[in-house]
């Protein structure tokens, strides 16, 4: 058994050599899940006190409880966020015969610090997403129930989180943020997207939101929604592949909207499974035929007579 498992480990490091893209040895450090779903999860108790978290909060203990995460956030995000710089810059401040330990860690301090100032004006929007989601959804009960409940709001409150993350250039932190939330409420969408205030997503599964695209303010749409790209050809990553979205628009369950000049104007409405690579004017409703109708129609077509 011992000389089968030496050629076990013989055959799989041998193969680090014959696959390298997929290795990471000898660069730098790079952040961890681990470390980034913790983040995650003290944010949140941080933008929802008294939801996330296993103990009761009470006015008298607030302010410590805050400080305590707080500080405890500061060293967490700290330490990730200069492990994504030392991956963007590695290579180049080793050219330059430069130690990039200094640099980035006073550069993610400041990235950290900035990120939860930034909690406040999160927790503004938010606020409004849960109001959307409490009016736009006649089943919701309460504010308490969407915000345990409803993956739309768990995706929404992570993208703004990672967004401010991809608005200050970090790299893989913002994906792996998106990405944690996609694999635990199906919805996918990118840190880049700009989205507005008073945003509700209605059931939620299946929505694909692409980093270029721009949803302007009191905006809903459901299940299986994609807001994509015409072209997915690697040159045209830094163009505007997906589609802007103005206020006040409402797109239900299967529409897919694709193309980075592609606009939906203010006040439309887009019908179930309708497909769209065009512009439309403000104040549309755009649906496809009703099949039942379609269906009738058929029907009344054929021989009167039962099987």
């Amino acid at each position: 058994m011992e000389t089968r498992l030496d050629k076990i480990v013989e055959s799989i490091h041998e193969s680090y050599h014959r696959f390298g893209a997929i290795n990471h040895i000898g660069g730098p450090s790079l952040p961890s899940r681990s470390s980034v779903i913790a983040i995650m999860s003290d944010l949140e108790s941080l933008v929802f006190p008294g939801y996330r978290a296993e103990e009761a909060l009470h006015e008298d203990n607030l302010r410590h409880t805050i400080g305590e995460k707080v500080l405890r956030l500061c060293r967490h995000l700290t330490t990730e966020i200069q492990k994504s710089l030392r991956f963007k810059y590695f290579q180049e401040l080793q050219q330059q015969g430069h130690s990039d330990a200094d640099y980035s860690w006073t550069a993610a301090e400041r990235v950290a610090a900035e990120l939860l100032s930034a909690l406040p004006d999160i927790r503004r929007r938010l606020r409004l997403d849960v109001e959307a989601a409490f009016m736009g959804d006649p089943a919701g009960k309460s504010h308490e129930e969407v915000i345990l409940a409803y993956p739309g709001v768990e995706a929404i409150m992570v993208h703004r989180i990672a967004h401010e993350l991809w608005n200050r250039d970090i790299p893989l932190i913002p994906r792996m943020m998106s990405e944690q939330v996609h694999g635990q409420t199906g919805i996918d969408i990118h840190p880049g997207a700009t989205i507005g205030d008073y945003f509700f997503i209605d059931h939620a599964t299946g929505v694909v939101i692409g980093e270029t695209t721009v949803i302007g303010n009191s905006v809903k749409i459901y299940q299986g929604v994609t807001l994509g790209a015409l072209s997915v050809k690697k040159e045209a990553a830094d163009k505007k592949r997906h589609p802007t979205i103005e206020d006040n628009v409402t797109i239900y369950a299967g529409a897919t909207i694709l193309g980075g000049k592609t606009v939906i104007g203010r006040n439309s409405v887009i019908g179930g499974n309708v497909w769209l690579t065009s512009s439309v004017p403000a104040g549309s409703t755009i649906y496809n035929p009703p099949t039942d109708h379609i269906r009738r129609q058929k029907d009344s077509e054929l021989p009167d007579y039962q099987i």
